[in-house]
């Protein structure tokens, strides 16, 4: 028959230490994507251009339509404003009406 050896004080103050130092990890906030990010600025009532959209992004013009026509074929009513310098602008529908009423 084995026995275990018993612990030296040494080894057991150690790990003592080691369960007391432990700090419980903070608390991360959660990650902002870039999808996340559109919808924000998306929901403005003044909407977002597609250089607003860009310059957040980072994303091309040409990937961005295509986002904004994947949000149309997921259910959001994506409306097309004109601008005042005749660029257009792009938003939620309904996202401006939402923000009056409060």
């Amino acid at each position: 028959m084995i026995k275990a050896k018993p612990k030296s004080p040494a080894t057991a103050t150690a790990s003592k230490r080691r369960d007391q130092a432990t700090p419980e990890p903070s608390p991360k906030p959660p990650r902002q994507t870039k999808a996340a990010l559109l919808r924000e600025l998306l929901a403005r009532p003044a909407g977002a251009s597609l250089d607003d959209l860009c310059a957040a992004t980072g994303w091309q013009r040409h990937t961005l339509r295509a986002v904004l026509s994947r949000l149309r074929q997921a259910g959001h009513a994506v409306e097309r404003l004109e601008g005042e310098s005749g660029r257009p602008r792009y938003r939620i529908a309904g996202a401006g009406a939402e923000e009056g009423e409060q």
